[in-house]
């Protein structure tokens, strides 16, 4: 089954909105302009090709997605602010056929005309297909329907190949766990070339709920007015959505959401201390913690509010359908105390990293993908992460790959080396630091704001380090890896 038609299979035919606010659209009409999208598409670049989407969340993104997905293409969504360098670097990799984007990215990233770009108002999202194909019984769901690109430890950004399988097994799990009903409506400012964003949009749509768009969490007070005129029954965020609206302002422990069932955060782990501020500020809203990798479509764990205080700072147990196992160097289950490798099988592991043979036989081993997280185990079985094995930092739920910033701080030419971290920070729950290795005559002309210019210069900003440590002195190992000072 074609993840398209598994979206819909109850609800194509609903006049309810599904999409409400500035913009809306019913169920019926969604589904009717991504059928006649989808066909457009076929007839321009028929099929099992790769198209690009670029846009900030809005009606275009959604029945663009939707229709390549349908339309038995591979749909690669993309940050609209990605940087010039890595646009390059995907779109030569992948080979795109045709590219979705609005106006502002066009400009920006100065595409030419080799590609059909399609812009919001185009023929395409007007056309009316003679004759549409509906649910298609005999579709390969082992096809891949998406690819979302996440920073990679080389610095290179990976492309994760999700299948319409993959879809369809998280999404079911998800509407599972969370109980997920036609009366559901979820506030997204969770961009949608993000997982944890998209896994919002397949079990609304999947469940007959609505979804109500956000891009503009910076404003606080639009935010929570959203929630309440617009009777949101869920919102989802990562640990600095929580952070910055506990500690930004008094507004959001003050204000009382009537319709607000419960909250998801994932994305990293959000301290204790912030879900215990939430849980005694609205003690009637389910606070859901849920861990879970692009790797794994989305989701891979969660924890039942009712057993968060004899589970503090556990990310749960697998959802359903999915196996977790903390495991040692011979890939052995641990006891509880010792330290491991956490590994998930299910239906909602990725098909691999695309041109990246080698990364993919790391990633998955027997079945089981490996990652890259460290954790321990309780008597019962409850999975505590501990470390990353991995280099990748989350900043606000983004991957990010220090190589890749690095590399722009080392092109000046007073600099010697460079190490970027992730430190703890009370808003952000991690932060980027910087330290720079200077030569000795330039210790006093190279500046922190310099640095920030030059790095604003060539990395989208949530890449740009915050804090900067500069030094004149690099300590090495006997082998000649630099040693990091505490």
């Amino acid at each position: 089954m074609n993840a398209f038609d598994y979206f819909f299979e109850h609800t194509s035919g609903l006049d309810k909105p599904f999409l409400v606010g500035r913009e809306e659209i019913t169920y019926k009409d969604l589904y009717s302009s991504c059928l006649s999208l989808a066909e457009w598409i076929r007839e321009k670049a028929g099929t099992d090709q790769h198209i690009f989407l670029m846009s900030v969340n809005n009606l275009f993104f959604l029945k663009a997605y939707l229709a390549i997905i349908k339309s038995g293409n591979t749909c690669i969504p993309l940050d609209p602010s990605i940087e010039k360098e890595n646009f390059r670097y995907i779109h030569d990799l992948t080979q795109p056929r045709l590219i979705f984007l609005t106006p502002d990215v066009e400009k920006r990233l100065e595409l030419s005309t080799s590609t059909l770009n399609i812009l919001p108002g185009s023929e395409a999202l007007e056309y009316k297909a003679p004759a549409e194909r509906g649910s298609e019984t005999d579709f390969d769901r082992e096809l891949c329907a998406e690819i979302i690109f996440t920073s990679g430890s080389t610095g290179k950004p990976k492309g994760v190949m999700i299948s319409h399988k993959n879809l369809i097994a998280n999404t079911s799990s998800i509407v599972e766990y969370l109980q997920l009903t036609p009366d559901d409506r979820m506030m997204v400012v969770l961009p949608f070339y993000y997982c944890y964003g998209l896994s919002l949009l397949h079990t609304h749509l999947r469940v007959g709920g609505s979804i109500v768009f956000n891009n503009a969490f910076i404003f606080l007070g639009g935010v929570l007015k959203s929630l309440v005129d617009y009777r949101c029954t869920g919102f989802a965020g990562v640990p600095s959505h929580f952070q910055i609206l506990l500690r930004k302002s008094d507004s959001f422990k003050q204000t009382k959401f009537p319709d607000l069932k419960y909250v998801t955060q994932a994305g990293g782990k959000l301290a204790p201390i912030f879900i215990d501020e939430f849980r005694e500020a609205h003690p009637d809203i389910r606070f859901v913690v849920m861990y879970g990798q692009t790797e794994a479509t989305a989701r891979l764990s969660w924890l039942p509010p009712e057993v968060y205080d004899r589970r503090k700072g556990s990310m749960g147990k697998g959802i359903p359908g999915v196996e977790l196992r903390v495991v040692n160097e011979k890939a052995e289950y641990i006891k509880p105390g010792e330290t491991g490798e956490v590994i998930a099988r299910g239906d909602n592991i990725m098909m691999g990293y695309f041109a990246d043979e080698e990364g993919t036989k790391n990633a998955i081993r027997n079945g089981w993908l490996y990652t890259g997280d460290l954790g321990t185990v309780d008597e019962d079985g409850y999975i505590y992460l501990t470390a990353r094995s991995k280099e990748i930092i989350k900043v606000r739920g983004k991957r990010i790959s220090p190589k890749e910033i690095e590399v722009v701080i080392l092109a000046l030419p007073e600099v010697i080396d460079c190490t970027v971290e992730g430190v703890e920070d009370d808003i952000e729950g991690e932060m980027l630091k910087a330290t720079v290795i200077v030569r000795k005559d330039s210790i006093d002309s190279l500046t922190k704001d310099r640095l920030i210019n030059h790095c604003s210069q060539h990395l989208a900003m949530f890449k740009v380090p915050q804090t900067y440590e500069f030094r004149d002195d690099l300590t090495i190992s006997p082998t000649g890896k630099k040693i990091k000072k505490v």
